[in-house]
Formats: C-alpha cells, structure tokens, sequence
C-alpha cells in the first residue's frame, strides 16, 4: 500500500493551498491520520492528526489557521493550510496509523514565500 500526497507548491505568504493524500489500496482499522512537515533543516513534526473517531489535534502554530478532514470511504485525508507563513514552508508528509503498522506517503513541498 502507498500513500500519495499531492498539492504542494509555491505561494506567498497570507495565501492558501490544499493538500490530498491518496491510497493505493484500502487500508483496514486505520486509526489515525495525520500530516507531518519537515521544515528545512529541522525534524518532522507533527502538524495535524484525526482519529477513528473524528477527535482533531493540531500544533500551536497551525491552530486555526489548518484544518485536517477526511473521506472514509476513499481513505484519503485532505489538509487545508490558510494564511500560510514563512515558517510553514517545508516538506509534507501524510501518515496513517494501523493496528499491524504505519505508512508515511512521500512528501509533498510547500515553499511559502514573503
């Protein structure tokens, strides 16, 4: 199983982007989704997480400017970045959590420009 992010690119600051992750196949008792970044230079973190049952969390520096959503039946997990910074450039990862393992997708960039 593979997991596709897409949406990435170049914007400049105050602007927004959208990204989708796909999968290539269902992926069962999935438990939690969630979007990682890697700024340049810095580890990955975690930007935004939903549970099984819908339960939200989001880092400080993205509350209420991201939002995480998901389509069950697709099995795909969309994040939507508003009045994006400098500081939210980097690489996007998506990640899904199941009973047996976890999948990381490949990351896609977000180049916020000032």
């Amino acid at each position: 199983v593979q997991l596709q992010a897409s949406g990435g690119g170049s914007v400049q600051a105050g602007g927004s982007l959208k990204l989708s992750c796909a999968v290539s196949a269902k992926i069962s008792g999935v438990q939690v989704r969630a979007w990682y970044r890697r700024p340049p230079g810095a580890q990955r973190e975690m930007v935004a997480s939903i549970r099984g049952g819908g339960t939200t969390y989001y880092a400080d520096s993205v509350e209420g400017r991201f939002r995480i959503s998901r389509d069950i039946r697709k099995d795909q997990i969309f994040l939507q970045m508003d009045s994006l910074n400098v500081d939210d450039t980097g690489t996007y990862y998506c990640f899904m959590k199941s009973p047996w393992r976890d999948y990381w997708g490949e990351g896609t960039l977000v180049t916020v420009s000032s």
